[in-house]
């Protein structure tokens, strides 16, 4: 579909609030310049297109390989299996794994993700080159002196990386972002993060209420990552992460898929999973899956002035015009196959 000037006519989701009107958006230049009310119009939805706020996509060399020991033996830097991996991996055959899984995601209505991007600037600079000319675009978090290659730092912990000030005072210095993996497997490198007052944290799987008031008042975001967390068994329970709490406290919480290792980026398979097992509201969930865009320039919603991001589905294609929510049926029956177009701008 033309990222031009247009005028399309739907159902569609208007705002942060995800307020559901028959609409008629008039997009020039790449920008919503106006929306207008209209008769009724159940088809086709109108959705904003979907940000990925964790991402490992250079993990995907390693799609689904047994996976034995705890946590640390599998992801935690230097030696950890995965590290291991990407050390032995040719330079082409990681672009091509990258691209082919970055391919998934811009299919599916994802139009920008955040990545944690290991191997230095060069591991940067071919993720840069896997993503050439797709309309999913990454915002790349560097590590291991790759963090000014990119968008900034994506730390692992404030545990595992040494001589952390050296690493984020030039980062800041640059005006670029600070990251940190947080209380994946336990509450007790969180507040060591939360001294650096990061951008984003991204799991605070284990946090405390103490915490995420810190996170909430100081408008720090956070990226759960629920699959991911059952499938490397850091949880099984739905108090964990306290997604509830968070949004409780007034946290702003998006949503991520991890580590490619163990789970496909699909963010409609993740928001169904949250959905099914920690009942949030269908608007929480969809408003999460979309938020996280904001971490790079305005996030996705559908407003007016702001550029066009978002998804057409044709519900009639599926039995999904049956519904009387489709907020819910987005949340936990939509996906790919459903999307009729992508207008992507970011």
């Amino acid at each position: 579909m033309s990222a031009g000037d247009f005028i399309i006519e739907g159902r569609a989701l208007i705002g942060e609030e995800l307020l559901e009107r028959d609409v008629a958006l008039v997009v020039e230049g790449g920008i919503i310049r106006r929306i207008e009310d209209i008769p009724e119009r159940p088809s086709p939805w109108i959705c904003p297109a979907l940000f990925n706020a964790h991402t490992h996509v250079g993990d995907s060399i390693a799609m689904d390989l047994p996976l034995k020991g705890e946590l640390e033996e599998i992801v935690t830097p230097p030696d950890g299996l995965k590290h291991r991996i990407l050390a032995a991996t040719p330079d082409d055959d990681l672009v091509k794994a990258m691209r082919a899984t970055i391919a998934f995601m811009e299919r599916g209505g994802t139009g920008g993700f955040a990545d944690f991007r290991e191997g230095g600037e060069q591991g940067v600079r071919l993720l840069f080159q896997a993503a050439r000319g797709s309309g999913c675009r990454p915002l790349i978090l560097g590590r291991d002196g790759g963090e000014h290659a990119g968008d900034g730092a994506g730390i692992s912990s404030a545990r595992d990386v040494p001589h952390l000030d050296q690493v984020i005072s030039p980062v800041r210095e640059a005006g670029k972002l600070v990251a940190f993996h947080a209380g994946e497997r336990d509450r007790l490198d969180i507040d060591a993060a939360l001294s650096y007052e990061p951008d984003l944290l991204v799991h605070c799987t284990h946090a405390t209420r103490s915490q995420l008031k810190r996170c909430a008042d100081a408008g720090i975001r956070i990226a759960i990552c629920p699959r991911s967390n059952w499938m490397l068994g850091v949880t099984g329970t739905a108090r964990r992460p306290p997604v509830r709490e968070m949004l409780d406290l007034g946290c702003r919480v998006s949503l991520g898929t991890d580590n490619c290792m163990v789970v496909q980026p699909d963010l409609w398979r993740e928001m169904a999973f949250v959905s099914t097992i920690y009942r949030l509201p269908p608007d929480e969930i969809l408003r999460a899956a979309v938020t996280g865009s904001s971490l790079r320039d305005g996030a996705y919603f559908i407003r007016e002035g702001a550029p066009a991001n978002f998804l057409v589905l044709d519900p009639g294609e599926s039995n999904l015009w049956l519904s009387h929510d489709p907020v819910r049926t987005l949340v936990s029956r939509a996906g790919a196959a459903n999307i009729l177009g992508k207008v992507i701008n970011s």
